[in-house]
This record gives structure tokens, sequence and C-alpha cells, in this order.
């Protein structure tokens, strides 16, 4: 469990809080790319560790993130013309590029310069693989932006998806990290038997309590959770934590699986659940194209500030829990990975308080997580020391995955090839995996 104090420190991400100023040390993902279609199209509105900020792509293809309120008086840049390269203030026709400067002040005389003392708050932004990153950060000259795989991918291979949450983040991030809860929350109802003899899903189902082994490494932290294979060896499950807020699953086969998700504060008890995937990952769930299956789900996107990317199952209507199925052919009730995995962390409330926890040795994960997070939130705090990654893009070059291993081998040494970013293996099997989660 956590202290009073220690869940505060992790959870509350607002401008000047010790985790929102972590945050602000890193690139995170703020929109899809395919939010902004068009040049001089629709503002989008974005709340992003609390800010509320405005959206828009320039004339010239350029993504710019402003502050809400024009610095005139104030009146929100979302109902701004997009034009002529700039966010036109309606009130009074103040204008603001991608940067923050104001290029036109039709409301004062010709001779005045006024315009030159006057920004709008403006974050970088840059474009990769579908996903908008943003900078909130102090620096005049940003870090570089993460080498993430899935999302560095050549155009036509990657898939992107974004889903918003009711609950603090690190609610998200934790049940990401949790392995243990697969083989219950996912496949409670299965069986051995149900799934094919060789593959991972078979020994899952067949030995739900699987043993721990936690490193810290230069990205974050790594676990390995393995349970007995077949004979003579171990099924592990690798799956990592990459700061701030990033993650990689365990459920693919390791040196194939291309993918990683971002968990990003909107504010304290919201947040934007960012899915970044090579399109042979997810070619079962796709259907092609470049979104994965989790699009049929989603509501059409509003425009208020917590608009974007909602669940059609939620806490209204219970996430369409069918309690006849559950009772007779299904764990929850509740259909689709995802939404179970939502209903769960919204259920725990907007922050939950970690203080009334009962941690056990399948928590290995978390534990260490929370360790490795507060370390670093204190270090910055305390004695400005740039936390894991901020400018060693490289560290993130790496996969996770389950592998087979023979029973009492060195799982680091032994998959150290295998968890390298950008290297074919065409030797591996991917339907060793059984069914996907």
């Amino acid at each position: 469990m956590l202290s009073l104090e220690d869940n505060e420190l992790l959870t509350r991400v607002g401008p000047g809080t010790p985790m929102g100023n972590l945050m602000r040390q890193y690139w995170l993902p703020a929109m899809l790319s395919s939010e902004l279609p068009e040049p001089d199209g629709t503002p989008v509105r974005v709340m992003l560790l609390g800010e509320r900020l405005i959206g828009f792509r320039d004339s010239k293809g350029q993504v710019g993130l402003l502050g809400n309120h024009c610095p005139h008086r104030g009146a929100s840049l979302w109902f701004g013309r997009n034009e002529e390269c700039g966010l036109r203030c309606v009130y009074h026709g103040w204008k603001f590029d991608v940067q923050g400067n104001c290029v036109d002040m039709p409301n004062e005389p010709p001779e005045s310069n006024f315009k030159h003392k006057v920004k709008a708050t403006a974050y970088a932004c840059r474009e990769r693989g579908g996903i908008v990153w943003a900078y909130l950060g102090p620096r005049k000259q940003p870090p570089p932006l993460p080498d993430l795989e899935p999302n560095m991918l050549p155009d036509g291979e990657w898939a992107v998806q974004a889903i918003q949450r009711d609950c603090n983040w690190l609610q998200g991030l934790e049940g990401e990290i949790d392995t243990s809860h697969l083989a219950f929350l996912h496949y409670g109802k299965l069986a051995p038997d149900d799934a094919p003899e060789g593959t991972f899903l078979h020994y899952l189902v067949k030995d739900r309590a699987p043993r721990y082994s936690v490193v810290d490494t230069d990205f974050g932290t790594m676990y390995g959770a393995y349970r007995p294979g077949p004979e003579g060896q171990d099924y592990w499950r690798l799956a990592n934590f990459l700061f701030p807020c990033h993650t990689m699953i365990p459920t693919g086969v390791l040196g194939l699986q291309i993918l990683a998700r971002s968990w990003v504060p909107m504010d304290d008890e919201h947040m934007m659940f960012f899915l970044m995937a090579s399109r042979q990952a997810f070619a079962g769930l796709t259907g092609g194209g470049n979104r994965v299956g989790l699009q049929d789900l989603l509501e059409p996107n509003g425009t208020g500030w917590y608009g974007r990317f909602r669940m059609r199952p939620n806490a209204g209507n219970d996430y369409l829990i069918d309690r006849g199925k559950q009772r007779t052919e299904d764990w929850t009730g509740i259909p689709g990975i995802h939404t179970q995995d939502q209903a769960i962390t919204e259920s725990m409330g907007p922050i939950y308080d970690r203080s009334r926890e009962h941690l056990g040795s399948s928590d290995a994960m978390v534990i260490r997580v929370r360790r490795r997070l507060l370390q670093a939130v204190r270090e910055l705090a305390e004695k400005g020391t740039t936390p894991p990654g901020v400018d060693n893009p490289e560290v993130y070059r790496v996969r996770s995955g389950g592998t087979f291993l023979p029973r009492g081998a060195d799982w680091i040494e032994a998959t150290k090839e295998l968890r390298k970013a950008f290297v074919s293996h065409p030797e591996l099997d991917a339907t060793v995996a059984g069914v996907r989660s």
C-alpha cells in the first residue's frame, strides 16, 4: 500500500505539482493526427496535464497547441478562425501562430507595435506515426522523442487508437502491468482444454498464479512472470514500464510483437489511453486500415473537454454487463477485453486511496513501478535530477511478449536478442500465442 502523501504525490499532475513537473520533462501523446485531418480545419479542445489547450493544424499543415484563453481578455480560442497560418480570436481579431506569436492585432492602430509584446501560451508539437506529441516542459529546446518502435514505423505499417477513461492515469497504467488479472478478468471461464496445448494461452489458464522476477532498467522497469510450460520449459511473459507513462504488454510473441501503450493524464481524474502498434501485430483485430477494432465501441467525438474517444459501454449503462452470460458462459458478463479493463479501473473511483490496499506477491511489478516513480519525482524536485529516458531516446528501443525458456534459464540473458527493437525474427511462429488479448 501507499501512504496518503505518496498517493497524492503520484496521482496529482496539474501545473506545479511534483508529478506534473515530472511528466512535463517528456514528450507526451496529445492527439491522434486524424483529429486534425486538414489544414485550416476545425480546432480541437485538448485537456492535458490539467491544462485546457486548443489544438489546430495551420495552412502549412503544422500542428499547434495553444492555451485556451486568448491573452487579450480571455475568450476561448476554440471559437477562433483557423486561417492563413494562424488561429484568430473572433472577439477582437487577435491572431496567433503555432508558436504562440501574435501575428495580427487588427483592433490596434497600424503604427502600434503592441502585438510584438504579446504571446499566447503555446507548446511544441511533433507528429510521428499517427500521433501528435506535445512537450509542455521548461526547456527552450525540447528533448528528442522517445524511440518507441511502433511509433517509428513507415507509413502504412502502423495502427493507432485512443480511448478516454474516467479515472486517474495511474489506475490505468497499473492495470496494464498486472499480469495475473489476465487469467481471471479476461479468461476466467476458460479451461486449459479450451486452448490448444503448446500455446501460451493453454499454460496461462492451466496455472493462474505466476511467479515474478522484476528488474529496474534504463527505460523504467521490466518484469518476467513465469509458470510451467511444455515439459522441461517455463512460459515467460515479459512486459515493460517505460517512463513516464508508457507500457508494453506480454501477450504476443517476444521478438515479433511491436506495440506500446501510453496512459496520458488529462487531469487528475481523467486519462487518455493511446495505443501504437504495427499493423501486423493487430492484423486479427483491425480488419485492415490504421484503426484497431475498438473503434466500433466508441461514440462519435464531441467538442467538449471530455468529449473525445468516449466508450459506448460506460458506467452509466454498467458497461453493458449481461448477468445471464456471467452466470453461464463468461467470467464477467462484460463484452470485450478493453471494456472489462475500463470497467474495473473506473470502478475504483476517480483516484483510488491506495492506503487501503492489501498487496500480495503478484503485485511485485506494481510496487516496483511506484517506487521508481516516487524516486524520480523526488530527485527531480529536490536535486533537479533529469528523469530516466528524457535525454536517451535509444533506451526505448525494446520489445515485450511471451516465450518458452528451458526451466532454470537466466531469463534476462536468454531473451536479450528477442527484446531488441528493429530486429527481424522470421524463425518465430506468431500462432504459439494462441488467442490474442
